[in-house]
């Protein structure tokens, strides 16, 4: 089949049923699967692993409320893979404990993953859904999001140091709703562990893939094992990069920019804060990938 060749009304037909297809493999979110038990018995092992494969190394861990829901924003990185997840997601657990419920909002393809997707509900992750993240907040968890995405997290390596949340807010009209304080969180290194090229974003809009996927990139890379990376749909081995996470003090958004929400205003704020944050990390940092 000739996808140049097919009429408009047959490729949105495709389109659309493709979505259909993906969206019904994507399971519901429900805070319910993340379990205490299974944390306990793999947090340990986890942590030996990322201190000993990226040398992880995390700061500023008690800048976070020792209880209340909080919102955690961060920058992303390494492609879908993402080892500043990992990084930060133990080093909460080892600080705060298992019972204390902490969530992870991830994209539907990262859900939609076999048995990855499964182990990942089991540690508290959950499909990124405003409703969803809402309504943990209000029972009282800690939330993590990265608002940047796929479009961030697939950036040039190059661009590692640059905050790029592509003009998205919804984490502050969540905050703001919610009234909860945002910590802001910061990575250096992960965006090492493959060589981003270019995020694809031209080549995503041609294969629609926002309207099957909500995906707005198809990223090109040079990773192992496959060494040229096209999609990364399959992920890959991170290179042992090490990983720098470094939580900010945390931000009351009333507080620090009035009773009335201005969105542009409070993203240049918060983005600001931590792009100052990520700058100091890159200018630490020595080798790429030893850090």
């Amino acid at each position: 089949m000739n996808l140049f060749r097919l009429p408009t009304d047959r490729i949105d037909q495709l389109t659309d049923w493709v979505g259909r297809q993906l969206k019904a493999r994507v399971p519901s979110p429900d805070p319910a699967d993340r379990d205490p038990e299974f944390i306990i018995d793999t947090v340990g092992p986890g942590w030996l692993f990322a201190r000993l494969y990226f040398r992880a190394e995390v700061r500023g861990l008690e800048r976070i409320p020792d209880e209340g829901p909080v919102l955690l924003v961060g920058n992303h990185s390494g492609g879908n893979v993402s080892p500043e997840v990992l990084v930060a997601t133990l080093a909460f657990v080892r600080r705060f404990g298992p019972h204390r419920p902490f969530y992870q909002l991830a994209h539907d393809m990262v859900m939609a993953y076999p048995v990855i997707g499964t182990l990942l509900r089991r540690f508290g992750t959950v499909g990124a859904n405003p409703d969803s993240a809402r309504q943990v907040l209000r029972d009282g968890a800690v939330v993590l999001v990265y608002p940047g995405g796929d479009w961030e997290v697939h950036r040039p390596t190059w661009e590692e140091d640059q905050i790029d949340f592509a003009g998205r807010t919804g984490f502050l009209r969540l905050a703001w709703d919610e009234k909860v304080p945002i910590v802001p969180m910061v990575n250096i290194g992960a965006q090492q562990t493959a060589l981003m090229l270019t995020r694809g974003d031209r080549l995503a809009r041609f294969l629609r893939l926002d309207q099957m996927m909500r995906l707005k990139v198809f990223p090109i890379s040079l990773a192992l094992p496959w060494g040229l990376n096209i999609g990364d749909l399959a992920g890959h081995i991170p290179l042992p990069s090490k990983v720098t996470v470094e939580f900010l003090p945390p931000i009351d958004l009333r507080a620090e920019l009035g009773p009335e929400l201005d969105v542009e205003a409070a993203y240049e704020y918060v983005t600001g804060i931590m792009q100052e944050a990520l700058s100091g990390l890159a200018e630490e940092r020595g080798l790429p990938i030893v850090g």
